[in-house]
This record gives structure tokens, sequence and C-alpha cells, in this order.
């Protein structure tokens, strides 16, 4: 694996430390910093030539920060004549902009993918996208992966008896069909609206039967956490005796972690697609680790292996 490297952005550096503990390889030296001017400037500290890059970075707070340095290294190591670059985005920010659904508004998700191809990069590993059509957004090959068994490793760890999978909307519904599958659960789907362009949203009905058992919510993301902590207290209402709460993305904005804090929720379990850390940490709160999945899947594709074998 000598032609194999892995690089970090400012954004997770641990996740791509932890990658590399995994790999058994020393982490890709690069300067990336920033001048008084706020210009980002990326300087690779050792040689890439013909070498398989991977760049580690999610798109996550503070987001455009962190989109202008993956762009700025796509195009260093491309200048630096690497052999294939791969970016490793955990977190595809902008995800949730994906179509056209109000006259005059951009398809940011578009944007994005055309910018990361244009700035340098061959391939993208990324983890549960907001929608699966972003995928097609790409001209470059696109690797997929999921959080689902991971956390649906977690919860029948725990045994939780009488459990009862929601869907926290209609679109994740199809996600948690499938971890209801795995988890030999029945599923319900709450029924929300967005209110506007912002952040709130207005909980609506419970579909499904939850009275009398344990709910396990699951989501892609948890934002500003106001669905969620709707979420919750409908469940409740609805005669749940206890709810637990499960995401990939713990993008935590605003005020979402005080949100958690005063809910009812048992238990917030996500993984480290996004870097949780300071007073973002409760001890309601679980992280699960996504370098093992990320690094094998590194691995299968610098030896090109089967990423689908992964989940078969």
């Amino acid at each position: 694996m000598d032609e194999l490297k892995v690089f970090s952005g400012n954004a997770h550096p641990s996740l791509a430390q932890s990658i590399c503990d995994y790999l058994q390889i020393p982490l890709g030296k690069v300067d990336v910093s920033e001048f008084s001017n706020e210009n980002i400037f990326v300087r690779i500290l050792e040689n890439v030539r013909e070498r398989d890059v991977f760049i580690v970075q999610p798109v996550c707070s503070p987001v455009n920060k962190s989109l202008v340095e993956l762009l700025i290294m796509l195009d260093a190591f491309r200048r630096a004549s690497a052999g294939r670059i791969t970016a490793v985005v955990p977190y595809y920010g902008y995800g949730r902009t994906d179509k056209k659904d109000q006259p005059r508004v951009p398809i940011t998700a578009r944007l994005i993918a055309d910018l990361i191809a244009t700035a340098g990069a061959n391939r993208l590993l990324t983890i549960d996208l907001h929608a699966p059509q972003i995928q097609g957004f790409f001209t470059m090959p696109v690797d997929e992966l999921t959080a689902l068994s991971l956390l649906c490793q977690y919860f029948q760890k725990k045994n939780i008896a009488n459990l009862v999978v929601v869907a926290t909307d209609i679109g994740i519904s199809k996600r948690a069909r499938d971890f209801a599958a795995k988890l030999n659960a029945p599923l319900a789907i709450m029924e929300k609206r967005r209110l506007g362009n912002g952040d709130a949203t207005e909980t609506l009905n419970v579909i499904g039967e939850v009275q009398r058992m344990c709910a396990l919510t699951v989501d892609d993301e948890i934002d500003t956490a106001g669905s969620l902590f709707n979420t919750v207290n409908t469940l409740l209402e609805h005669g749940a005796n206890e709810v637990y709460a499960c995401c990939t993305h713990p993008v935590f904005s605003g005020s979402a972690i005080q949100k958690i804090a005063s809910s009812p929720v048992k238990e917030v379990v996500v993984t480290d697609t996004i870097p949780v850390t300071g007073n973002k940490k409760l001890d309601k709160i679980t992280i699960l680790s996504m370098a093992p999945l990320l690094g094998e899947a590194i691995h299968r594709i610098h030896t090109g292996s089967s990423i689908g074998a992964m989940f078969e």
C-alpha cells in the first residue's frame, strides 16, 4: 500500500487520523492555513506524483470554509500530478438543496458536484446523502456508504423489547423500512411539513402504532433538533413508553444541543461524520466511529475490490 496516501483538511482531522490508524499508514503531510485576509493556502509537504490520494474533508461547520479548503486541496493535488484523487466527503453539505421546489432557486447540491469535479477530483466517497439522486449530479464514480448497518448493530446489542422504528418524515421512510427490517421491528412514519424556507417544521400526525412501545426515530441528520424535539413529544403524546433517536450526521446547529438536553429523548446515537466536540457532548449523545467503514472502503477502492460486498 506504498502508493496509497490519505490527507486531511481542517474540518475533521481526527477522523482522518482514525482512518489511517485502521489502514496502518501515516497521515499525509499537508499545510492548510489561512492568511490574515481570509485567503486559504495549501501546500503539500510530500511527494504525491502518481500516488492514489484520498482527501478527507466533510463539508461541515464552518461550511463555506470547509468547502473552499476541499476545492483548493483538490486543485493542489491535481497540479502536483497525483495519479488519482478521491474526495472523501463523509458529510455532503448543501445536500438538502437538491431540487427546484419553488421558483427562482438554485440546485446547490448540483453546483457543489460541478465544483468538486472541476477542482480535480476523480472520484467521490461519501456517506448517506440526503437524497439518492445527488449521485447523478456527478459525472465521476460515486461510492455512497451507509451508516445504517453500524447503527443497527448498536441497537441490536441493546436488545430493546417492544421496539418500533419511526421514520421522521416521508422522505426517509425507505431507509427506515430497511432499518426496521434489520431489527425485525414494525415501522411508523411521522407526517410533518416544513414551514417556509427556515428550519421550522410542523408535526401533523403519526402513521402507525406506537402506543405502549419503545420508539426509535431514524433520520439522515439532526440539524437544529427542532424536528427531533417535536417528534419525541408527539410520540410520547401518542402513548410511546420511551423514545430513542439515531442519525448519521450530527450537524447540531443553533440551539440543537439545548433542545436535546431538555428533550425527554432517552438517547441520541450518531456517527462521527461531523466532529462532535466541546459543549456539543452530552451524556445522552452516543457517537459511533465511521473510521473502520471508511478505511475499509478506501482500501477496497485502492485495490480494486468490491464496495458493495461490504454490505452483503
